[in-house]
């Protein structure tokens, strides 16, 4: 498939990952409740399973090949590895830092996105997705207001964990150019909750009624959730989706009040203007671009 192709609906590509950012702050949401009872490896793995049966059971009844017979067979390997790593980096992180700081550090994965997307995808980042970009980025250091000097360890899991996320986000470009999204999703969710499972001997606990269906709430945002950000990711190149990401913390500030009545300050409000304002920045240039290619 030729460039020109996957790139041919950027709109619809940033819809899609809007949506898919939006689901994945639910599903933040509803791991904060969690991790105050549940260990991050039980928790994921009840994720994961919840993906691999919905995605499992599509990808039989559509009879798609099996990825695991894929030429990017090792790309899929790596990238469930990659997101096993962010996860448990960036909640054990969350231990120690301060949520600023926390947001902060973690929101500078899109900016290693675009940077990535030169490297390993050879796309082009033009003067309006770095202008998106660094817009973005700096609406999230003013939303966030860090004002201590975060300690070394924690801040290098987060960053860490960032790079591993944004490393994953480009494998999903790479992988959706011959992939279908339901066989990523379920090769990816399988190897993930294996991984999560061996821990199982030293930290499972028998959820209640109440943590089983956050649990399995959770699986069903997070398959819906990353079933639309992968079709995004098949519409649009890395780089330009990659400011978009940064519409996850307006989705936080507003669950953060609907569920705990957190009302955020002005800074916060300000940060959230130049996010969104990023975003209006992306979509303008696309649109331009467009116009301007056809």
């Amino acid at each position: 498939m030729s460039s020109g192709n996957r790139d041919s609906r950027p709109l619809a590509g940033i819809a899609l990952v809007c949506i898919g950012y939006a689901c994945f702050a639910m599903q933040d949401a509803i791991v904060k409740w969690l991790v105050a009872d549940y260990e991050v490896p039980e928790i994921l793995f009840m994720r994961s399973f919840v993906i691999v049966a919905v995605s499992g059971f599509l990808v039989r009844y559509r009879k798609h090949p099996s990825i695991f017979k894929s030429p990017h067979r090792s790309s899929v390997v790596l990238r469930a590895a990659l997101m096993f790593f962010a996860w448990l980096l960036f909640y054990n992180a969350a231990r120690h830092l301060e949520l600023a700081q926390l947001t902060t550090l973690y929101f500078s994965a899109p900016i290693i996105v675009v940077f990535l997307s030169i490297w390993i995808l050879n796309e082009t980042v033009d003067a309006g997705r770095w202008l998106a970009c660094v817009v973005g980025f700096i609406g999230v250091a003013v939303a966030s207001n860090p004002t201590h000097t975060p300690d070394l360890i924690p801040t290098a899991m987060c960053l860490l964990a960032g790079f591993f996320w944004a490393w994953s986000t480009i494998l999903v470009r790479l992988v959706s150019r011959s992939e279908s999204t339901l066989t990523q999703m379920y090769a990816t969710s399988l190897l993930f909750g294996l991984a999560c499972a061996v821990s199982f001997p030293w930290i499972w606990r028998t959820p209640d009624l109440m943590g089983l269906v956050l649990m399995l709430g959770l699986g069903v945002i997070a398959t819906i959730g990353q079933f639309i950000l992968y079709e995004g990711f098949r519409h649009a190149p890395a780089s330009a989706l990659a400011p978009i990401e940064y519409t996850g913390l307006i989705w936080a500030f507003i669950y953060g009040y609907m569920f705990w009545s957190e009302v955020p300050a002005v800074n916060v409000f300000a940060g959230a203007a130049l996010i969104v304002a990023s975003s209006v920045v992306l979509i303008a240039w696309e649109r331009r671009r467009k116009a301007f290619v056809t």
